[in-house]
């Protein structure tokens, strides 16, 4: 474990979002490796917190499977495989296209304005390096077309699935990602949406998501070869 791991200070958060956030950024980033333990005495001597928020901050890590708790181990790095990645981009694309179908004929010009926005934003993150914010700009742009979906119930899901796929495409976007090709392609999704066209909007969404299993699986077979 790095020995530069440092609280990412937010007054707005309680501590316990503040060491997740130190601790995701450092697992996301490479500084705490999979299979690492996280060992909570440990770590709170290096933060400079009590066991208390080190505690809750493993258990939210745990929700958006990025630590794991092992018998007779504790808790630790979760390691990436290609079964957990099929697996969760399987179900995105099954949602993906249940959205579609729902919100292919009720965009408004709102939300129209909002996949704008969101692709102004990606633009941005990408001219600042910002691998952070490239996420959180593309996650932005999907979730105005289940917004716009208008099923509750299906918000729901994906907001869990969310917490499971942020590794997943952090680590697409960290290392495998084209900028241009995600550009043109959340184009192209907005241009299939003003024309109503569900089925060329399910296909390049489905594209779009198989290039980030594409991507990740590389990384995680690479890891595999360097150990």
């Amino acid at each position: 474990m790095t020995d530069e791991l440092k609280l990412i200070m937010d007054e707005y958060l309680p501590l316990r979002d503040v060491v997740f956030n130190t601790l995701r950024d450092a697992i996301l980033k490479g500084k705490i490796e999979p299979g690492e333990r996280l060992m909570e005495l440990h770590l709170a001597k290096k933060l400079g917190v009590s066991r208390t928020p080190i505690r809750e901050a493993i258990r939210m890590l745990e929700q958006e499977g990025l630590a794991v708790t092992v018998p007779r181990k504790g808790a630790q790095v979760a390691k990436m495989s290609e079964k957990d990645l099929k697996d969760v981009l399987e179900i995105r694309d099954a949602l993906d296209e249940l959205a579609v179908k729902s919100a292919c004929g009720k965009m408004t010009e709102e939300n129209f304005e909002a996949l704008a926005a969101a692709v102004a934003d990606f633009e941005t993150a990408i001219k600042g390096k910002d691998v952070r914010a490239i996420v959180e700009a593309d996650e932005a742009f999907h979730n105005v077309i289940y917004q716009a979906a208008d099923n509750p119930r299906l918000m729901t899901i994906v907001l869990n699935l969310k917490e499971q796929m942020y590794r997943y495409r952090y680590e697409y976007i960290k290392d495998n990602a084209d900028y241009d090709t995600l550009l043109k392609e959340h184009q192209a999704i907005m241009d299939g949406l003003k024309r109503q066209d569900e089925a060329f909007v399910r296909d390049v969404m489905h594209t779009h998501l198989q290039n980030q299993v594409d991507g990740v699986r590389e990384v995680i077979r690479r890891q595999g070869r360097t150990k």
